[in-house]
Protein backbone atom coordinates (compact mmCIF):
# COMPACT_ATOMS: atom_id res chain seq x y z
CA UNK A 1 0.00 0.00 0.00
CA UNK A 2 3.09 2.29 0.16
CA UNK A 3 4.10 1.71 -3.48
CA UNK A 4 2.29 4.80 -4.79
CA UNK A 5 4.33 7.08 -2.48
CA UNK A 6 7.48 7.86 -4.47
CA UNK A 7 10.82 9.31 -3.37
CA UNK A 8 9.86 12.52 -5.19
CA UNK A 9 6.75 12.85 -3.05
CA UNK A 10 8.83 12.32 0.08
CA UNK A 11 11.31 15.02 -0.93
CA UNK A 12 8.47 17.44 -1.81
CA UNK A 13 6.80 16.82 1.55
CA UNK A 14 10.09 17.31 3.38
CA UNK A 15 10.74 20.53 1.41
CA UNK A 16 7.45 21.99 2.58
CA UNK A 17 8.60 21.63 6.18
CA UNK A 18 11.84 23.59 5.64
CA UNK A 19 11.30 27.23 6.52
CA UNK A 20 13.96 28.61 4.21
CA UNK A 21 12.37 27.01 1.16
CA UNK A 22 8.92 28.37 2.09
CA UNK A 23 10.04 31.89 3.03
CA UNK A 24 8.53 34.56 0.75
CA UNK A 25 10.23 37.88 0.15
CA UNK A 26 7.34 39.80 1.79
CA UNK A 27 7.86 37.87 5.01
CA UNK A 28 11.60 38.44 4.82
CA UNK A 29 11.09 42.20 4.50
CA UNK A 30 8.73 42.32 7.50
CA UNK A 31 11.14 40.23 9.56
CA UNK A 32 13.86 42.77 8.72
CA UNK A 33 11.51 45.60 9.77
CA UNK A 34 10.86 43.74 13.02
CA UNK A 35 14.60 43.47 13.62
CA UNK A 36 14.95 47.21 12.90
CA UNK A 37 12.28 48.04 15.48
CA UNK A 38 14.20 45.96 18.01
CA UNK A 39 17.38 47.85 17.05
CA UNK A 40 15.64 51.19 17.64
CA UNK A 41 14.46 49.96 21.03
CA UNK A 42 17.82 48.61 22.19
CA UNK A 43 20.38 50.88 20.53
CA UNK A 44 18.43 54.14 20.29
CA UNK A 45 16.19 53.53 23.32
CA UNK A 46 13.08 54.61 21.37
CA UNK A 47 10.18 53.23 23.43
CA UNK A 48 11.99 49.91 24.08
CA UNK A 49 9.15 48.56 26.22
CA UNK A 50 6.96 48.59 23.11
CA UNK A 51 9.23 48.40 20.08
CA UNK A 52 11.07 45.28 21.27
CA UNK A 53 7.88 43.17 21.75
CA UNK A 54 6.37 44.59 18.53
CA UNK A 55 9.52 43.83 16.57
CA UNK A 56 9.77 40.27 17.87
CA UNK A 57 6.08 39.72 17.26
CA UNK A 58 6.61 40.78 13.63
CA UNK A 59 9.42 38.25 13.29
CA UNK A 60 7.34 35.44 14.81
CA UNK A 61 4.21 36.10 12.72
CA UNK A 62 6.25 36.03 9.49
CA UNK A 63 7.94 32.74 10.32
CA UNK A 64 7.10 30.33 7.46
CA UNK A 65 5.36 26.97 7.87
CA UNK A 66 4.42 27.19 11.56
CA UNK A 67 1.64 29.83 11.27
CA UNK A 68 1.73 31.39 14.74
CA UNK A 69 -1.03 33.81 13.80
CA UNK A 70 -3.24 31.10 12.29
CA UNK A 71 -6.21 29.61 14.14
CA UNK A 72 -4.98 28.06 17.39
CA UNK A 73 -1.54 29.69 17.18
CA UNK A 74 -0.18 31.33 20.30
CA UNK A 75 -0.13 34.81 18.75
CA UNK A 76 -3.71 34.40 17.53
CA UNK A 77 -4.83 33.40 21.04
CA UNK A 78 -3.18 36.48 22.56
CA UNK A 79 -4.54 38.73 19.80
CA UNK A 80 -8.11 37.47 20.08
CA UNK A 81 -8.10 37.65 23.86
CA UNK A 82 -6.61 41.12 24.24
CA UNK A 83 -6.78 43.16 21.02
CA UNK A 84 -9.96 41.96 19.37
CA UNK A 85 -11.84 42.35 22.63
CA UNK A 86 -10.23 45.72 23.39
CA UNK A 87 -9.03 44.47 26.79
CA UNK A 88 -5.32 45.31 26.49
CA UNK A 89 -5.73 49.03 25.64
CA UNK A 90 -8.17 49.45 28.53
CA UNK A 91 -5.78 47.80 31.00
CA UNK A 92 -2.96 49.98 29.69
CA UNK A 93 -5.11 53.04 30.40
CA UNK A 94 -5.67 51.76 33.92
CA UNK A 95 -1.92 51.60 34.42
CA UNK A 96 -1.35 55.02 32.85
CA UNK A 97 -3.92 56.52 35.20
CA UNK A 98 -2.12 55.03 38.19
CA UNK A 99 1.20 56.42 36.93
CA UNK A 100 -0.02 59.91 36.04
CA UNK A 101 -0.04 62.98 38.24
CA UNK A 102 -2.96 65.22 37.22
CA UNK A 103 -1.83 67.90 39.68
CA UNK A 104 -0.34 70.26 37.04
CA UNK A 105 -3.62 70.24 35.12
CA UNK A 106 -5.68 70.85 38.26
CA UNK A 107 -3.34 73.67 39.33
CA UNK A 108 -3.58 75.42 35.96
CA UNK A 109 -6.75 74.29 34.14
CA UNK A 110 -6.29 76.78 31.31
CA UNK A 111 -3.52 74.53 29.91
CA UNK A 112 -6.27 72.06 29.04
CA UNK A 113 -6.93 74.28 26.02
CA UNK A 114 -3.49 73.39 24.68
CA UNK A 115 -4.23 69.68 24.97
CA UNK A 116 -7.56 70.23 23.23
CA UNK A 117 -5.92 72.20 20.40
CA UNK A 118 -3.52 69.34 19.70
CA UNK A 119 -6.51 67.11 18.88
CA UNK A 120 -7.00 69.17 15.74
CA UNK A 121 -4.40 66.86 14.24
CA UNK A 122 -6.92 64.03 14.51
CA UNK A 123 -9.92 65.76 12.97
CA UNK A 124 -7.86 67.70 10.44
CA UNK A 125 -6.33 64.47 9.20
CA UNK A 126 -9.77 62.83 9.03
CA UNK A 127 -10.85 65.49 6.55
CA UNK A 128 -7.56 65.16 4.67
CA UNK A 129 -7.84 61.38 4.32
CA UNK A 130 -11.32 61.69 2.85
CA UNK A 131 -10.03 64.31 0.40
CA UNK A 132 -7.19 61.99 -0.69
CA UNK A 133 -9.73 59.55 -2.09
CA UNK A 134 -9.62 61.66 -5.25
CA UNK A 135 -6.10 60.32 -5.89
CA UNK A 136 -6.18 57.20 -8.12
CA UNK A 137 -5.30 54.06 -6.19
CA UNK A 138 -6.47 55.37 -2.83
CA UNK A 139 -9.92 54.46 -1.60
CA UNK A 140 -10.36 54.96 2.15
CA UNK A 141 -13.73 54.47 3.78
CA UNK A 142 -14.86 56.81 6.56
CA UNK A 143 -14.15 54.13 9.14
CA UNK A 144 -10.63 53.67 7.77
CA UNK A 145 -10.14 57.44 7.74
CA UNK A 146 -11.11 57.60 11.42
CA UNK A 147 -8.61 54.86 12.28
CA UNK A 148 -5.81 56.66 10.45
CA UNK A 149 -6.68 60.05 11.92
CA UNK A 150 -6.40 58.81 15.51
CA UNK A 151 -2.64 58.39 14.96
CA UNK A 152 -2.44 62.18 15.31
CA UNK A 153 -3.08 61.85 19.03
CA UNK A 154 0.23 59.98 19.47
CA UNK A 155 -1.55 57.56 21.77
CA UNK A 156 -0.88 53.90 20.97
CA UNK A 157 -3.54 52.26 23.18
CA UNK A 158 -6.22 54.67 21.94
CA UNK A 159 -5.21 54.04 18.33
CA UNK A 160 -5.44 50.27 18.86
CA UNK A 161 -8.77 50.49 20.67
CA UNK A 162 -10.30 52.71 17.98
CA UNK A 163 -8.94 50.80 14.99
CA UNK A 164 -9.97 47.42 16.38
CA UNK A 165 -13.56 48.70 16.27
CA UNK A 166 -13.54 50.77 13.09
CA UNK A 167 -11.11 49.03 10.71
CA UNK A 168 -9.49 45.97 12.25
CA UNK A 169 -7.68 45.11 9.00
CA UNK A 170 -5.63 48.32 9.40
CA UNK A 171 -4.55 47.51 12.94
CA UNK A 172 -0.99 46.60 11.93
CA UNK A 173 0.04 49.77 10.08
CA UNK A 174 -1.98 52.09 12.34
CA UNK A 175 -0.56 50.71 15.59
CA UNK A 176 3.01 50.61 14.28
CA UNK A 177 2.69 54.18 13.02
CA UNK A 178 1.21 55.36 16.32
CA UNK A 179 3.90 53.76 18.47
CA UNK A 180 6.69 54.72 16.06
CA UNK A 181 5.74 58.39 16.17
CA UNK A 182 5.40 58.19 19.95
CA UNK A 183 8.96 56.88 20.06
CA UNK A 184 10.18 59.58 17.66
CA UNK A 185 8.69 62.51 19.61
CA UNK A 186 12.18 63.82 20.55
CA UNK A 187 13.11 63.91 16.86
CA UNK A 188 9.88 65.06 15.19
CA UNK A 189 8.70 67.77 17.58
CA UNK A 190 11.74 70.07 18.15
CA UNK A 191 12.03 71.29 14.51
CA UNK A 192 8.30 72.15 14.47
CA UNK A 193 8.57 73.91 17.82
CA UNK A 194 11.57 76.00 16.74
CA UNK A 195 9.99 76.82 13.38
CA UNK A 196 6.80 78.21 14.91
CA UNK A 197 8.27 80.13 17.86
CA UNK A 198 10.72 83.00 18.27
CA UNK A 199 13.76 82.84 20.52
CA UNK A 200 12.14 85.42 22.78
CA UNK A 201 9.03 83.23 23.18
CA UNK A 202 11.12 80.16 23.96
CA UNK A 203 12.89 82.06 26.73
CA UNK A 204 9.67 82.87 28.60
CA UNK A 205 9.81 81.71 32.23
CA UNK A 206 6.61 80.54 33.87
CA UNK A 207 5.69 80.93 37.53
CA UNK A 208 5.70 77.95 39.84
CA UNK A 209 2.37 76.11 40.05
CA UNK A 210 0.28 76.26 43.21
CA UNK A 211 0.06 73.24 45.48
CA UNK A 212 -2.93 71.00 44.76
CA UNK A 213 -4.87 69.62 47.73
CA UNK A 214 -5.59 65.94 48.24
CA UNK A 215 -9.32 66.60 48.07
CA UNK A 216 -8.92 68.15 44.60
CA UNK A 217 -6.91 65.16 43.42
CA UNK A 218 -9.55 62.69 44.64
CA UNK A 219 -12.52 64.63 43.24
CA UNK A 220 -10.91 65.13 39.81
CA UNK A 221 -11.36 61.52 38.52
CA UNK A 222 -15.04 61.58 39.49
CA UNK A 223 -15.68 64.92 37.76
CA UNK A 224 -13.96 63.88 34.53
CA UNK A 225 -15.71 60.50 34.41
CA UNK A 226 -19.17 62.00 34.99
CA UNK A 227 -18.60 64.72 32.38
CA UNK A 228 -17.54 62.04 29.91
CA UNK A 229 -20.65 59.97 30.68
CA UNK A 230 -22.88 62.96 30.02
CA UNK A 231 -21.16 64.19 26.84
CA UNK A 232 -19.27 61.39 25.04
CA UNK A 233 -20.47 58.01 26.39
CA UNK A 234 -18.43 56.10 23.79
CA UNK A 235 -15.24 57.34 25.45
CA UNK A 236 -16.24 56.10 28.92
CA UNK A 237 -14.37 52.74 28.68
CA UNK A 238 -11.05 54.52 28.07
CA UNK A 239 -11.64 57.54 30.31
CA UNK A 240 -13.20 55.40 33.03
CA UNK A 241 -10.20 53.07 33.26
CA UNK A 242 -7.80 56.03 33.17
CA UNK A 243 -9.61 57.78 36.00
CA UNK A 244 -10.02 54.60 38.03
CA UNK A 245 -6.28 54.06 37.86
CA UNK A 246 -5.70 57.66 38.96
CA UNK A 247 -8.13 57.24 41.86
CA UNK A 248 -6.13 54.23 43.06
CA UNK A 249 -3.05 56.46 43.01
CA UNK A 250 -4.58 59.40 44.84
CA UNK A 251 -6.81 57.60 47.38
CA UNK A 252 -3.84 56.81 49.60
CA UNK A 253 -5.45 53.70 51.13
CA UNK A 254 -4.90 51.11 48.37
CA UNK A 255 -1.13 51.22 47.91
CA UNK A 256 -0.98 47.57 46.86
CA UNK A 257 -3.54 48.05 44.09
CA UNK A 258 -1.91 51.27 42.92
CA UNK A 259 1.56 49.70 42.77
CA UNK A 260 0.20 46.63 40.98
CA UNK A 261 -1.46 48.81 38.33
CA UNK A 262 1.73 50.87 37.96
CA UNK A 263 4.09 47.90 37.71
CA UNK A 264 3.07 44.25 37.38
CA UNK A 265 -0.22 44.79 35.53
CA UNK A 266 0.95 47.35 32.99
CA UNK A 267 4.21 45.44 32.39
CA UNK A 268 2.47 42.13 31.71
CA UNK A 269 -0.11 43.74 29.43
CA UNK A 270 2.61 45.69 27.57
CA UNK A 271 4.38 42.43 26.71
CA UNK A 272 1.24 40.85 25.28
CA UNK A 273 0.09 44.07 23.61
CA UNK A 274 3.43 44.47 21.83
CA UNK A 275 3.49 40.87 20.63
CA UNK A 276 -0.12 41.18 19.42
CA UNK A 277 0.60 44.37 17.48
CA UNK A 278 3.68 42.81 15.92
CA UNK A 279 1.62 39.76 15.00
CA UNK A 280 -0.52 41.90 12.67
CA UNK A 281 2.52 42.77 10.53
CA UNK A 282 2.22 39.87 8.13
CA UNK A 283 4.14 40.46 4.90
CA UNK A 284 1.51 39.95 2.21
CA UNK A 285 -1.02 42.15 4.09
CA UNK A 286 1.38 44.90 5.16
CA UNK A 287 3.31 45.68 1.97
CA UNK A 288 0.51 47.40 0.06
CA UNK A 289 0.06 51.04 -1.12
CA UNK A 290 -2.48 51.75 1.61
CA UNK A 291 0.07 50.95 4.29
CA UNK A 292 2.58 53.45 2.90
CA UNK A 293 -0.16 56.07 2.71
CA UNK A 294 -1.11 55.37 6.34
CA UNK A 295 2.47 55.83 7.54
CA UNK A 296 2.72 59.18 5.70
CA UNK A 297 -0.71 60.36 6.85
CA UNK A 298 0.15 59.42 10.42
CA UNK A 299 3.23 61.66 10.30
CA UNK A 300 1.12 64.50 8.93
CA UNK A 301 -1.48 64.00 11.68
CA UNK A 302 1.19 64.08 14.37
CA UNK A 303 2.83 67.20 12.92
CA UNK A 304 -0.52 69.00 12.71
CA UNK A 305 -1.31 68.11 16.33
CA UNK A 306 2.06 69.45 17.50
CA UNK A 307 1.76 72.62 15.43
CA UNK A 308 -1.80 73.30 16.62
CA UNK A 309 -0.75 73.16 20.26
CA UNK A 310 2.24 75.45 19.67
CA UNK A 311 0.19 78.00 17.72
CA UNK A 312 -2.42 78.21 20.46
CA UNK A 313 0.46 78.53 22.92
CA UNK A 314 1.69 81.54 20.96
CA UNK A 315 -1.75 83.12 21.17
CA UNK A 316 -1.92 82.48 24.91
CA UNK A 317 1.55 83.97 25.30
CA UNK A 318 0.41 87.14 23.58
CA UNK A 319 -2.87 87.39 25.48
CA UNK A 320 -1.16 86.79 28.82
CA UNK A 321 1.55 89.36 27.97
CA UNK A 322 4.37 86.88 28.04
CA UNK A 323 3.33 84.64 30.94
CA UNK A 324 2.87 81.44 28.89
CA UNK A 325 5.73 79.74 27.05
CA UNK A 326 4.36 78.49 23.69
CA UNK A 327 6.63 75.43 23.83
CA UNK A 328 4.32 73.72 26.32
CA UNK A 329 1.64 73.63 23.60
CA UNK A 330 3.61 70.90 21.81
CA UNK A 331 3.00 68.68 24.85
CA UNK A 332 -0.70 68.64 23.98
CA UNK A 333 -0.21 65.32 22.17
CA UNK A 334 -0.71 62.41 24.53
CA UNK A 335 2.79 60.94 24.46
CA UNK A 336 3.21 61.07 28.25
CA UNK A 337 5.67 62.16 29.55
CA UNK A 338 7.96 62.35 26.51
CA UNK A 339 6.29 65.38 24.93
CA UNK A 340 6.52 67.28 28.24
CA UNK A 341 10.21 66.41 28.48
CA UNK A 342 10.81 67.70 24.96
CA UNK A 343 9.19 71.02 25.93
CA UNK A 344 11.48 71.18 28.99
CA UNK A 345 14.60 70.44 26.92
CA UNK A 346 13.79 73.02 24.24
CA UNK A 347 12.94 75.65 26.84
CA UNK A 348 16.14 74.97 28.76
CA UNK A 349 18.19 75.35 25.57
CA UNK A 350 16.78 78.83 25.08
CA UNK A 351 16.96 79.80 28.75
CA UNK A 352 18.96 77.73 31.29
CA UNK A 353 16.68 79.06 34.05
CA UNK A 354 13.57 77.66 32.38
CA UNK A 355 11.71 74.89 34.14
CA UNK A 356 8.73 73.96 31.96
CA UNK A 357 8.29 70.28 32.77
CA UNK A 358 5.45 70.60 35.27
CA UNK A 359 3.73 73.29 33.20
CA UNK A 360 3.96 71.04 30.13
CA UNK A 361 2.46 68.12 32.04
CA UNK A 362 -0.87 69.98 32.14
CA UNK A 363 -1.46 69.90 28.37
CA UNK A 364 0.28 66.53 28.19
CA UNK A 365 -2.19 64.73 30.45
CA UNK A 366 -5.01 66.69 28.81
CA UNK A 367 -3.79 65.19 25.54
CA UNK A 368 -4.37 61.70 26.96
CA UNK A 369 -7.91 62.63 27.94
CA UNK A 370 -8.46 64.53 24.69
CA UNK A 371 -7.35 61.68 22.44
CA UNK A 372 -9.66 59.30 24.32
CA UNK A 373 -12.56 61.73 23.92
CA UNK A 374 -11.72 62.15 20.22
CA UNK A 375 -11.75 58.36 19.88
CA UNK A 376 -15.18 58.32 21.54
CA UNK A 377 -16.47 60.88 19.06
CA UNK A 378 -15.14 58.88 16.12
CA UNK A 379 -16.67 55.68 17.47
CA UNK A 380 -20.02 57.42 18.02
CA UNK A 381 -20.13 58.91 14.53
CA UNK A 382 -18.46 56.18 12.48
CA UNK A 383 -18.92 53.07 14.62
CA UNK A 384 -22.30 52.20 13.16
Amino acid sequence: MYSCFSIGDLIATFGKSIGLLQLRYENGILMAIGAFLIYLGIKRRYEPLLLIPIGFGAILTNAPVIGMMSEGGILRLIYDGGIKTGLFPLLIFLGIGALTDFGPLIANPVTALLGAAAQFGIFGTLIGVVALNKIPGLDFTLREAGSIAIIGGADGPTAIYTTSRLAEHLLGPVSVAAYSYMALVPIIQPPIMRLLTTERERKVEMKQLREVTKAERIVFPFVVTILCMLTVPSAVPLIGMLMFGNLLREAGVVERLSKTAQNELINIVTIFLGLSVGATLEGSRFLVPKTIAIIILGAVAFAIGTASGVLLGKLMCKLSRGKVNPLIGAAGVSAVPMAARVAQIEGEKANPNNFLLMHAMGPNVTGVIGSAVAAGVLLSVLGH
